[in-house]
């Protein structure tokens, strides 16, 4: 009798405490803003925990080959009553590159692709902003690559903004969509079988300082 009587309490403790855990995720759950008028100006720094940055090529016409890059910081100045001012300014680390294949990372890390023992970073700034609607913009501004500067435009989707409990800052986050032609910037290697067009995706959050 005492046995069962002890798993029940057992039990019952551990229940209580998934039940607790599962609640936390509505404690801290902030009350997001989402149109861009009503998010707050200011000064943010990318939060590097929570920032992706993906690139997508066409492989053969088969299919649609993903990596990443693992290493970026970013600002942003941002007044939602002045949007065509905001700046933006990222840097990626070229050699952060991930693939899941250490073999072709050598290869694309090497003189005849990224070559990145002379061009170790790629930069983006802003040059202008325009405003699509309450949740969208875009951000066109010029990509340094591989040794050439051209201009990019990035769509911009704004998920919201609010106080992030986990953190203690005020926090706002995007998606950004975009492309280029890799052979602009001096990479035309295997054209057209990889593809020349390189979609490019962010998500991010930025913390106001």
């Amino acid at each position: 009798m005492l046995r069962t009587s002890a798993k029940i309490v057992v039990i019952f403790f551990y229940s209580s405490v998934f039940m607790a855990l599962a609640g936390c995720g509505y404690l801290i759950q902030p009350t997001l803003t989402q149109s861009i008028f009503q998010l707050e100006k200011g000064s943010y720094q990318l939060d590097k925990a929570h920032a992706t940055v993906l690139f997508k090529i066409n492989h053969l016409g088969l299919s649609t080959y993903v990596g990443r890059f693992n290493r970026v910081e970013a600002s942003l100045e941002f007044d939602p009553n002045n949007l065509a001012a905001a700046k933006l300014s990222a840097a990626i680390d070229i050699a952060s590159l991930d693939i899941n294949n250490a073999s072709l990372t050598e290869t694309l890390l090497s003189g005849s692709w990224f070559d990145v023992q002379h061009y170790p970073q790629a930069f983006f700034k802003t040059t202008s902003v325009r405003l699509l609607d309450e949740s969208n913009a875009e951000f066109s501004g010029n990509l340094s690559l591989h040794g050439v500067t051209a201009p990019i435009v990035l769509r911009i989707h704004f998920n919201g903004a609010g106080n992030n409990l986990l953190s203690g800052a005020y926090t706002l986050g995007f998606s950004a969509r975009g492309s280029l032609q890799r052979s602009v910037f001096g990479m035309d290697n295997l054209i057209p079988a990889l593809a020349d067009q390189v979609d490019l995706e962010v998500f991010a959050e930025f913390q106001q300082q």
